[in-house]
């Protein structure tokens, strides 16, 4: 999860915390068997986009998680054409990164589903601040 240390945090960062969210919601929301990652991607890539940050969500949405930390299905702007299969195991993770100032990203490991897919991560989402 994200920690923001110090006595406050900047309405920038707080912004920029709100935006990463509402993208990996709207990602968790096409996450199931069926869309592609680069499908997937791209519904949470939009809301970063539209914000104006686009540029600063440099890496893919997610991974797969199994054997390895890092393994397929991608969920990235050049993912195959493989669809997600009910039972895979991804990460969705989409992130905003002012070099020299912030980054914010929000992971989740998910299971897919038929109908959507199941958030195997129990923290909160909530940003904390640490003094």
């Amino acid at each position: 999860r994200t920690f923001a240390t110090g006595e406050g945090i900047a309405e920038e960062a707080r912004e920029i915390y709100a935006l990463v969210l509402r993208a990996q919601e709207q990602g968790l929301s096409a996450v199931r068997a069926g869309p592609t990652g680069r499908e997937v991607d791209a519904l949470a890539r939009e809301v970063i986009e539209q914000a104006g940050y686009g540029e600063r969500f440099g890496h893919g949405l997610g991974h797969g998680v199994g054997m390895d930390i890092h393994e397929g299905p991608r969920l990235s702007r050049t993912a195959g054409e493989e669809p997600l299969l009910a039972g895979n195991v991804v990460s969705v993770e989409p992130g905003v990164y002012l070099p020299g100032d912030l980054g914010v990203r929000i992971e989740d490991l998910v299971v897919v589903e038929e109908g959507g897919c199941e958030v195997l991560t129990s923290l909160p989402t909530s940003l904390t601040v640490v003094s």
